[in-house]
């Protein structure tokens, strides 16, 4: 290597440097920039109504935070009732299991009543447990103020990106070398449609697990059904751990019925998991965003270890994205021309090799065009 190809490598590393340490920021763009294309599409099909750019923008946004607050308003006053009241209904539950135990004692053997767990026991061996669940809403609850700053941050840059798309467009766009540009922007443009793919089919697959839940919670009796429906589709966003999140709470409120509601609740949303894993998910996503279930898994273990929650969230997008510019970038224009051009140096000097073997071997002496296309196939020099 020589001192220019040292310069260029020592440059690509510190690059590599500050992306990792800026990380965080990259992910919040990130996140302005799906926000922005959601609402993009949302205000492009306001548009088709018959309304300007600017006034389809102002739209979106204002249905935009409507949404919010309604989901807001419905699931926090249920939840903050029902857990208020979960927290002097388990107390109870605790007493009237050691009830049941002391019970229990009176009709086992005396062999076997040391074996019969204690409730003291139970609860001192699961205080690290809960030990540590505080620490986790202390510092959920510490963070509150960079969450907030956050998400101000975001919303900024959506409203900025909303209003020029194509000017960041550019801006990003120009950051290649001149004879990359076109192809750059063929890549955004599968990247727009990849993520107009996502939002499509991740909105659908969020409703029907959504009215499922709502319709199924209702029948069983489960109080705050329309919170706890409304939760699990929003947390479907999340693959495969998303379903698991919104299954937590949903037993916690029916445990405040009956002891065995809880399993009822757990079968409804094992089937409603299998409908949306097995039909509505493939059939949706099938031709939007094809990902291996083993890439989605890995990509969300990789994104929530480096870039946390929001990173977990973000995971599948983020893997679309990355996907798209692997397979175009990586694989089609670095790995599927490697040696490409060496072939086709060998392939020209083959025919033109053969060419001049037939002129020898058919004709004592090349006429004047003969030697003119031998020349111009091969140099001078050769």
């Amino acid at each position: 290597m020589n001192l220019g190809q040292w310069i260029g490598l020592i440059a690509i590393i510190l690059c590599l440097y500050i992306l990792w340490q800026i990380r965080q920021v990259l992910l919040l763009i990130f996140a302005a920039v799906v926000l922005a294309a959601t609402l993009n599409r949302l205000a492009k099909r306001i548009q088709l109504l018959g309304l300007k750019r600017g006034f389809a923008v102002v739209l979106s946004v204002l249905l935009f935070f409507a949404g919010v607050v309604c989901f807001f308003w419905l699931i926090v006053p249920p939840f903050a009732q029902q857990f208020q009241e979960l927290t002097y209904r388990v107390p109870q539950g605790f007493a009237r299991f050691n009830t049941w135990l002391l019970y229990l004692e009176t009709l086992v053997p005396q062999s076997l009543r040391p074996y019969i767990p204690n409730v003291n026991s139970l609860i001192e061996q699961a205080k690290p447990f809960i030990n540590q669940i505080l620490e986790n809403s202390f510092a959920f609850v510490s963070g509150s103020l960079e969450v907030i700053l956050k998400t101000l941050l975001v919303l900024v840059l959506t409203g900025m990106f909303l209003a020029d798309p194509q000017a960041y467009r550019r801006l990003f766009i120009r950051l290649f070398p001149s004879f990359y540009r076109t192809r750059i922007n063929g890549i955004l443009d599968q990247c727009e449609l990849s993520l107009k793919g996502w939002i499509t089919g991740a909105f659908i697959a969020m409703s029907v697990v959504g009215i499922s839940s709502v319709i199924g919670l209702s029948f069983l009796g489960v109080k705050a059904a329309l919170a706890l429906g409304i939760l699990a589709g929003f947390l479907n966003l999340i693959p495969n751990l998303g379903p698991t999140l919104s299954l937590v709470p949903a037993m916690a409120i029916a445990l405040l019925d009956n002891p065995w509601k809880p399993l009822l609740v757990l079968l409804l949303y094992l089937v409603i998991q299998q409908i949306d894993a097995n039909f509505v998910t493939p059939t949706v996503m099938a031709h939007r965003v094809s990902l291996l279930p083993a890439v989605t898994l890995i990509s969300q273990l990789f994104f929530v270890t480096f870039f946390g929650f929001l990173g977990l969230f973000l995971a599948l997008p983020l893997t679309v994205v990355v996907k798209i510019w692997l397979q175009e970038i990586l694989i089609k224009d670095v790995l599927d021309e490697w040696g490409d051009s060496h072939h086709k140096e060998t392939e020209l000097v083959i025919i033109s090799q053969s060419s001049i073997s037939d002129i020898d071997w058919n004709t004592e002496t090349p006429t004047d065009d003969q030697e003119m296309k031998i020349d111009d196939i091969l140099p001078q020099q050769e």
